[in-house]
């Protein structure tokens, strides 16, 4: 294990940062909402770019083999996920039906890719089995899981797939990015029996932030994660196409082992089954503590759920700790600068990756400047005076950024995360 020394690591991130998309700041101020109730906004109309293919082809690459099981059940009987549900996306036509947004069907249909994919040589994806995906990291005897699901029985089911493909390679050694449940719920369906010497490493404080986003409001937060996510309306075009992340959230068995190693500083390295992994720590960014890491051998970059194809929450709505945007915005800044010439594709725990180091670093410098934009804005608003629901029915993206797929609202929304940046800052009132 030898860490990196941070301050080279943030001065090399720091050079990156020339990529910074150049915004208009007059873009902030008020503009004109959308029209009369049935009047299309610019964004309904084609100021997107529905004629770029990039994110289906993406959605698609390195396909190996779908999930055919049916529908995957728990102990009791109940069904934990039922990939079928979803098959009206999957036969849909490319047109939107007229009950719903054409820019969110487009990302529905991307999301109702489900099965194995390989992301590049000895790194694979189970995709569309959960609301999170699961990756595997073919080591020299075994594999390294990493993100297991929220599910048991869909980690399972995961894991089944893998090998009917890949060989039944036993599990050298698991990874939780961080301590939201759709990424350790279902340890037990990868390791059944524990640990029993398997090493599962996570991010410093991720037991007791487990804890506070599991535990202590966990009733009152699973209940709005249901409002949250339409878990009660059917998946038809007239009710739910999906979450923005993925396309439900599994119903089955949840678990939590506890890491037997944590990650405690940027720049940490690991060698897990002949594989080397280097980490970099992202406290206060999509969740309190998150990291993202580096497999240098392999030119890869997993950025767990910093970096995805979608707005994320600054304060999601089935309740949680605020989180911090311009500390989410200097995180990715300084990723650019640990992927920069050092990464043929980039993967996270949910959605589909993102080949070519140009466009690794154009996807994150994006995404880097939507949330340093957010953050910078919403606060120079605050400081003239405004409220938050003032900013938040003022404020709008600039095309540069609004046009880009990645920053689409599609689970965060920018009213939500300028109202979050005025808590933060500000409180409730």
């Amino acid at each position: 294990m030898n860490p990196m020394n941070r301050r080279g690591f943030v001065a090399a991130a720091a050079g990156a940062a020339a990529a910074t998309v150049p915004l208009n700041a007059q873009t902030a101020e008020a503009s004109p909402g959308p029209g009369p109730s049935g009047t299309p906004t610019p964004t309904h109309t084609g100021d997107l770019p529905y004629d770029d293919r990039t994110d289906f082809a993406d959605a698609d690459r390195g396909f190996v083999a779908a999930y055919t099981g049916g529908p995957i059940t728990t102990p009791s009987g109940g069904t934990a996920w039922d990939t079928d549900a979803y098959r009206f996306l999957t036969d849909a036509a490319e047109t939107s039906p007229t009950t719903v947004d054409p820019s969110l069907w487009r990302q529905a249909r991307l999301l109702s890719r489900q099965g194995l994919y390989e992301v590049t040589h000895r790194i694979y994806q189970v995709r569309g089995l959960d609301l999170a995906n699961m990756t595997v990291v073919e080591g020299d005897t075994g594999i390294i899981v990493i993100d297991p699901l929220t599910s048991a029985e869909t980690a399972a089911a995961a894991l089944r797939l893998y090998r009917a493909h890949r060989g039944d390679r036993p599990v050298e050694a698991m990874i939780y990015t961080h301590p939201h449940v759709d990424h350790f719920g279902g340890c037990r369906g990868v390791l059944p029996d524990g640990t029993e010497g398997v090493p599962v490493l996570a991010p410093k404080g991720f037991m007791e932030h487990a804890v506070s986003e599991n535990v202590y409001a966990g009733p009152a937060m699973s209940r709005r994660a249901g409002y949250m996510y339409g878990t009660n309306l059917p998946a038809d075009a007239a009710g739910q196409v999906g979450c923005g992340l993925g396309l439900a959230v599994s119903t089955g068995t949840i678990g939590l082992i506890p890491p037997t190693r944590y990650i405690e500083v940027t720049g940490q390295e690991v060698t897990l089954d002949g594989v080397r992994f280097r980490f970099q720590l992202t406290p206060g960014t999509e969740c309190q503590e998150e990291m993202n890491f580096l497999l240098p051998d392999l030119r890869a970059v997993c950025m767990a759920e910093n970096a995805t194809h979608t707005m994320h929450n600054i304060l999601t709505l089935r309740g949680a700790q605020v989180r911090d945007a311009h500390a989410w915005a200097g995180y990715l800044t300084e990723s650019i600068g640990l992927c920069t010439g050092t990464a043929d594709v980039a993967f996270a725990s949910h959605h589909w990756p993102t080949w070519g180091n140009d466009d690794i670093v154009a996807l994150l410098t994006r995404q880097r400047d939507l949330y340093g934009y957010l953050h910078d804005q919403t606060v120079r608003l605050i400081n003239k005076g405004l409220n938050g629901t003032e900013i938040a029915e003022s404020l709008r993206l600039p095309p540069q950024l609004e046009q880009v797929w990645a920053n689409r609202g599609y689970y965060g929304s920018l009213s939500h995360n300028v109202k979050a940046v005025y808590q933060r800052y500000m409180g409730w009132f």
